[in-house]
């Protein structure tokens, strides 16, 4: 309005005036103009939203006047701050335990209000308990369930934990969007704690099923944030996942990937227990590098130099010498490298294994073999509904075991990768590209998702490797591959002190910083060896998931620490 009324007035007094005079007498009315109505403009915000506000109030007393009157609010509310003030003969059951025996039964569950829907007198709601899912359905009676009683159930954000009481019903029409196929029909509903209503993300765009190329997209953003994918369907970045992992964890992909690595963890426990392995505790704290190299963590204790341990791989053999015989240990394992690969962290859990040798080192090829077998059995005989729920999320084909384990020298792997094509140097290490290629040719010929690689060059394994007594450009060791990746690797260790000596010098290793080492070795050695498994990448290769930090619960790689 000022604009329209400052133009003539301007070219009006030209004729009369100086111009000078005339723009500062136009500018000044145009000012005045401008702050009237921008205060005109406040003043009728100010009063809209002290309407707005007042509605506000008189829906909440409104509302707070219904709750107060309900004949039945003693069926529904917010429980007052659970600190322990009392304890009952109540039953909580588990979703996934209510089957048809107990339709007709009143059960009690505690669960996440994953979703509602609420129109009129009645409401659907989903409820989850780690990886199974219910329908609640809620309908307003004279018995239980009052009008309000449905609004009420509709006003609670969805995440907000909630104790359910209701029926167990056989709906007629089966229910496809949930774990368990029954219903409960609600006659009590309880809010144990509120969830904030803004979520970062929602769980069903985060639990909305991936395929391999949708994962190798959403790897290469780890930067991005939510995005649309193709089918105009909101899409969760790595990134917002791991940023906000406590609730990117409560998705039933996510809470079945943790309970199948337990899984992992317990049958490995399992069947070296039933071999008289004893487990134990190594130090992580350690004064030198356990492996070599340079990837290492370094920090200060006290006054004197420290570091991170590497693999528990040192103490491990010690314990062989001191009379324990066969040890396992399932603990952290730091390496400092900074690799921006989908395989690669900078902490992971290792499974280390160590026994000792009576004749040859596959004594203990073959009780890996044995190992993975039942840990891979266990899981398809132990784990079914974990494994189904993961194939919602992250659809892969079944692991394929073979038994016996299929084992390869280094140089037949050489030899079958020639026979495709593709030249290797026996002498040198395999790459990671040649390592997925070998897989595929194995899998081809063999049938199986699993093998064992042994006899590897010298070049290829550190110092503490014994070297084969026919041909020492190779030596007594091992890896173990998953799908065309490495998951461990192993060896017949030296336990002769001289040789061990001699080796790490030639490693570039200060022979000091490891003296206690080679000292263990020097007052009667068991011939032994052993292995560390990469608990992470057993979970990310079995369930063929593209990247490994689907498979660790709290990552660590060279760009995060947090949360």
């Amino acid at each position: 309005m000022a604009d329209k009324v400052e133009t003539p007035v301007v070219e009006k007094q030209e004729e009369t005036v100086p111009v000078e005079g005339a723009a500062k007498e136009g500018g000044e009315n145009a000012s005045k103009k401008a702050q009237k109505k921008l205060e005109k403009e406040q003043e009728k915000e100010r009063k809209r939203l002290e309407r707005e506000a007042a509605q506000l109030k008189e829906q909440e007393e409104n509302w707070l006047k219904e709750l107060k009157e309900d004949t039945l609010k003693e069926n529904y509310g917010d429980y007052i701050l659970v600190q322990s003030q009392e304890k009952t003969d109540r039953k909580w059951i588990q979703v996934l335990s209510i089957d048809e025996s107990m339709v007709g039964q009143t059960v009690l569950i505690r669960a996440r209000l994953q979703n509602s829907r609420v129109k009129g007198n009645v409401g659907f709601l989903v409820l989850r308990q780690q990886f199974s899912t219910i329908q609640a359905m809620i309908s307003k009676n004279d018995v239980t369930v009052s009008k309000t009683m449905v609004k009420w159930v509709g006003k609670v954000p969805c995440e907000s934990i909630v104790d359910v009481y209701g029926v167990v019903s056989k709906p007629e029409t089966e229910i496809k969007s949930t774990s368990c196929k029954l219903e409960l029909i609600v006659n009590k509903v309880y809010v144990v704690s509120r969830s904030r209503a803004q979520l970062p993300f929602q769980l069903e765009d985060a639990a909305r099923q991936q395929k391999k190329e949708e994962q190798l997209a959403e790897y290469n953003n780890n930067e991005g944030d939510i995005e649309e994918s193709k089918d105009n369907q909101a899409s969760v970045s790595i990134k917002t996942r791991l940023d906000n992992r406590i609730i990117d964890l409560r998705t039933p992909a996510k809470q079945a990937i943790f309970r199948l690595q337990s899984g992992i963890c317990q049958l490995f426990r399992e069947y070296l227990l039933s071999q008289d392995f004893v487990e134990i505790h190594t130090p992580k704290l350690i004064g030198g590098s356990s492996e070599g190299g340079a990837n290492i963590f370094k920090l200060k204790y006290f006054d004197k130099d420290a570091c991170l341990a590497q693999s528990p791989q040192l103490y491990k053999q010690m314990c062989i010498q001191s009379d324990f015989e066969r040890v396992f240990e399932i603990g952290p394992v730091f390496r400092a490298e900074k690799s921006f690969t989908h395989r690669h962290m900078c902490e992971f859990t290792g499974l280390d294994i160590e026994m000792s040798i009576k004749e040859n080192y596959h004594e203990l090829l073959d009780l890996m073999g044995d190992l993975f077998v039942h840990i891979f059995k266990g899981l398809e005989t132990k784990y079914s509904k974990e494994i189904e729920a993961i194939q919602q999320q992250f659809p892969f084909e079944p692991f394929k075991i073979k038994t016996p384990v299929v084992k390869l020298t280094f140089e037949e792997g050489c030899k079958l990768l020639k026979e495709a094509g593709i030249e290797q140097n026996p002498l040198e290490d395999l790459d990671t590209v040649t390592e997925k290629k070998l897989g595929d040719i194995v899998r081809e010929k063999y049938d199986t998702d699993f093998y064992m690689l042994h006899r590897y060059p010298i070049s290829a394994r550190p110092f503490y490797t014994m070297l084969c007594h026919d041909d020492p450009n190779y030596t007594l060791s091992y890896d173990f591959f998953m799908r065309g990746q490495e998951i461990t690797s192993g060896a017949q260790r030296n336990h002769d002190p001289v040789s061990l000596a001699k080796r790490a010098a030639e490693c570039g290793i200060n022979v000091e910083t490891i003296k206690d080492y080679i000292e263990s070795m020097a007052f009667g050695a068991y011939p032994h060896g052993g292995c560390g498994i990469g608990l992470e990448r057993v979970v990310f290769l079995y369930c063929d998931l593209y990247d490994i930090r689907n498979g660790c619960l709290f990552p660590r790689d060279p760009k995060r620490i947090a949360p």
